[in-house]
């Protein structure tokens, strides 16, 4: 009895000390570190590199998953729509590659140019960038808005309501706060719930 109750003990204060001393999820309305990852090119990436956005629609995708792979064209046309209007697409592999191979660094490379990326790809190779912002699932979403204090997180979750037919969305919630922000407008919606595949984490 006495060693069960030592291990329950330990148990308790190791949970403790965990939820103690974890850093906690980014909400809607913190501020963001700045973060410095690893590009497809091999160059280095963080916010701090363009001083001339508005934000961020900061995405936390991969190559394996159906989800992120359904959501990948959607995910190249907000690029396209919301870079030339101050909001670029900076896409995070989060994954554990040893667990899931398909998302290796080499096979982002080649992923990237196979579907001719023009947003950054980048590798969370310790996944301290994915734990920060508290991202669990591929594809989830972060939408970054330029404030006086930095980047101040404005939304969070899904990037619209149908994770398998683009033409059938009724709410393109990323799309809606970025179009929200750029008009001065409060966001409509600021977080739903992120649908995909979980991240694998090292272990």
């Amino acid at each position: 009895m006495k060693t069960m109750g030592k291990s329950i003990l330990m148990l308790a204060f190791g949970f403790f000390f965990f939820t103690s001393f974890a850093p906690p999820a980014y909400k809607v309305g913190d501020s963001v570190k700045d973060f410095k990852l690893k590009n497809v090119d091999g160059k280095y990436v963080s916010l701090a590199d363009n001083k001339d956005v508005k934000g961020y629609i900061i995405i936390f995708t991969c190559n394996h998953c159906p989800y992120a792979k359904a959501y990948e064209q959607r995910i190249m046309d907000l690029d396209k729509t919301f870079r030339p209007k101050g909001f670029p697409v900076v896409a995070i592999s989060p994954n554990d590659p040893a667990a899931v191979p398909d998302d290796s660094y080499e096979n982002m490379i080649k992923r990237s140019k196979e579907k001719g990326y023009t947003f950054p790809y980048l590798i969370d190779e310790t996944q301290q960038v994915a734990r920060d912002f508290g991202a669990t699932r591929t594809p989830h979403v972060f939408v970054l808005n330029k404030t006086d204090k930095g980047y101040e997180v404005a939304y969070i979750g899904a990037i619209d309501d149908n994770t398998e037919d683009a033409g059938a969305v009724k709410n393109h919630y990323v799309e809606d706060a970025v179009n929200a922000l750029l008009a001065g407008r409060k966001v409509p919606v600021t977080e739903t719930k992120a649908i995909g595949c979980t991240i694998k984490w090292k272990s």
